[in-house]
């Protein structure tokens, strides 16, 4: 596939450039103004909450209610002059209402998929650890940088690993870029509990986790499930960039990416109902008709600009668009806009908006709309036609003298922001998060 040559190309010449700038660094020996002077240590942490009726866990009904809370250490050490190593650690703790319902009869209450339950799929906690590292020639018009990564929650594994090429030109004015990623990931699938019974063709009614329920409805329940024998996600991404400084008040840049992947697509807990299939029940809890069933590839593209305006010395325009398209045929189009205005000479507040647009995957069916004898289908209305609003504000504080100090870590910022989203559907969701930049003395 073509993707794939690009990726081997994009590896076979930044090990070319690497090569090239070790020769550069070994040939000139005049001064140079380091990449990074000192150490810096950013601390990022947020707080989400979110809401809605149609979870994906139940077949597009029921309660999406989910919160978050994430801390992140990102630590950027110059190595050399020219050298900096950049660690990124972040850990992310969630409760959710949603997910809970991957098993809605583990809690001391009746089943139901508006109501969460107390058992143990209900929270999880994800952890992140990832590495980058950039070498700069010494003209500082070639940068190559290579990224690994690795993530894991309760029923998720994934392994990163990636490397970028930018070129700068025109006394830098115009900037380059070329970068590619590869990210290796493995299912531990976790399925709807009243499926668990019916794996690999067994007589589900006759296994113990019905002895003491009572189905009501069809009480003759015969679901749709096998496991899926093949639990890796491959994902393989190239992107381009371009960025020119149009005039003195004026910066424009172009974003060209590809992404193909290829593996286990679909959600392995997220349920589907049946128009063409009885209902039955439990206690208030429909059970499923089948899991959702999604191609194993998907090919993504996605071109998008930024416009940045500075009109003066107080205000700043920032705009962005993105189209998106892939092979499950959604289509959208991403419009935002960001106007900072520095207040004083260490307050700045930016309020912004972003609008988005999506088309439905091919394979989207809302609740009991998808039949039996379909090949693949999803309840999920991440996949639905849908537009969404958000509207935020922030407020950044700079002391680039760093006066105030923790250990002999100075503070060199504070970036406060507060988001609110919703959606033409019943979802809504917020946010607020706040980042520290510290330097070393």
């Amino acid at each position: 596939m073509k993707i794939f040559k690009t990726i081997g190309f994009t590896v076979t010449l930044l090990l070319f450039v690497t090569c090239y700038a070790q020769q550069e660094q070994d040939s000139i020996k005049t001064y140079k103004k380091r990449v990074l002077e000192t150490t810096e240590v950013d601390f990022l942490t947020s707080y989400y909450g979110q809401s809605g009726d149609n979870a994906a866990v139940s077949g597009g009904i029921g309660t999406e209610e989910l919160t978050d809370v994430t801390g992140t250490f990102v630590v950027s050490i110059p190595l050399s002059d020219d050298d900096v190593l950049t660690i990124d650690a972040g850990v992310s703790a969630y409760t959710s209402a949603s997910s809970s319902n991957v098993d809605p009869f583990d809690g001391g209450q009746p089943a139901d998929p508006f109501v969460a339950s107390s058992g143990a799929s209900s929270s999880d906690t994800w952890v992140n650890l990832s590495g980058s590292y950039s070498h700069s020639s010494d003209d500082r018009n070639t940068i190559v940088s290579g990224k690994l990564s690795v993530s894991s929650e309760y029923d998720y594994f994934s392994l990163g690993f990636g490397g970028g090429l930018t070129k700068l030109f025109n006394e830098k004015n115009t900037e380059v870029s070329v970068n590619a990623n590869v990210y290796l990931d493995k299912w531990n699938s976790i399925y709807p509990s009243e499926l668990r019974p019916f794996a690999s063709g067994a007589n589900g009614l006759a296994n113990g986790f019905f002895s003491n329920k009572t189905i009501t409805g069809d009480t003759n329940y015969s679901p749709i499930f096998d496991k899926f024998s093949d639990e890796t996600r491959n994902s393989y991404s190239v992107g381009f960039g371009f960025s020119q400084i149009l005039s003195k008040n004026l910066q424009g840049s172009l974003a060209l990416d590809f992404v193909q992947q290829q593996g286990l697509l679909s959600t392995p807990f997220q349920r589907v109902y049946f128009a063409d299939v009885a209902d039955s029940f439990i206690e208030n809890f429909q059970l499923a008709d089948a899991i959702e069933q999604l191609p194993d590839s998907r090919f993504k593209v996605a071109v998008g600009g930024r416009l940045n305006w500075y009109v003066n010395e107080t205000v700043v325009v920032r705009s962005f668009y993105r189209y998106y398209y892939d092979d499950w045929g959604i289509s959208s189009h991403t419009a935002s806009v960001e106007v900072p205005i520095k207040i004083s000479d260490k307050f700045t507040i930016y309020p912004s908006y972003r609008y988005y647009q999506q088309t439905a995957a091919d394979y989207f069916y809302g609740y009991e709309e998808a039949l039996s004898t379909d090949t693949y289908y999803t309840s999920d209305y991440d996949l639905s036609e849908y537009s969404a609003n958000q509207f935020g504000m922030g407020v950044s504080y700079t002391d680039i003298f760093t006066k105030a100090h923790i250990w002999k870590l100075g503070l060199k910022s504070i970036d406060l922001k507060f988001y609110k989203y919703d959606r033409d559907t019943t979802f809504s969701s917020s946010i607020i998060t706040a980042g520290f930049k510290f330097v070393m003395d």
